[in-house]
């Protein structure tokens, strides 16, 4: 195995989700197609080093992310400056826990949420 080549995240609300990641977050679309054969979009977003998929299926269950459930924990993205970030992501009116320092690392860091719930962290890049 040599890296990480995609994520791939069900939504609840397609045109919400689609949007948040490629209009909030910043991640553009690479493609966008239309699977009539599982009633189901899919859009292939460039997250840098790897891919966001994102799935509209008729409904589909809710996953428990609180209180914490087996599985995956959350998504963490790389960025270079956190004030700037979160700044960002308020004005957009996307909420960010407080930020934080890693014990282990003394990197920066703070989370927020899709709009499924899903949680996300941003991680400071070592400076």
């Amino acid at each position: 195995m040599r890296c990480i080549h995609h994520i791939a995240i069900i939504c609840s609300d397609y045109e919400r989700s689609r949007a948040f990641y490629r209009d909030i977050v910043g991640f553009p679309v690479i493609r966008e197609v239309w699977r009539a054969e599982r009633e189901s979009w899919k859009c292939d977003l460039d997250a840098g080093n790897a891919q966001i998929e994102l799935f509209s299926f008729p409904t589909p269950p809710a996953r428990p992310s609180r209180p914490e459930a087996c599985g995956l924990r959350h998504l963490a993205f790389l960025i270079d400056d956190i004030d700037a970030e979160v700044a960002r992501l308020s004005a957009a009116g996307v909420a960010c826990e407080p930020i934080r320092i890693d014990p282990y690392t003394d990197q920066r860091f703070t989370f927020f949420t899709d709009p499924d719930g899903l949680p996300l962290e941003l991680y400071e890049r070592a400076a």
